[in-house]
């Protein structure tokens, strides 16, 4: 390892709060992203009624 992954900007963190930061982060990182929102049920349409071939309305 050549660089460090965490570096203290400011204050002088003891090694529990060091550890602490550093168990979260590792827990943030191995997280895996939220699944997709499964897509909503499309909107019933209307349907005309059934006319047989033979229905006066089917001739126009």
């Amino acid at each position: 390892m050549g660089e460090p992954v965490v570096r203290v900007l400011r204050g002088a963190p003891d090694e529990t709060e060091l550890a602490a930061l550093l168990t979260v982060l590792a827990a943030v990182g191995a997280a895996k992203p939220a699944a997709p929102e499964p897509p909503k049920p499309a909107r019933p349409r209307r349907r005309p009624r059934f006319q047989g071939a033979t229905s006066w309305r089917t001739r126009r």
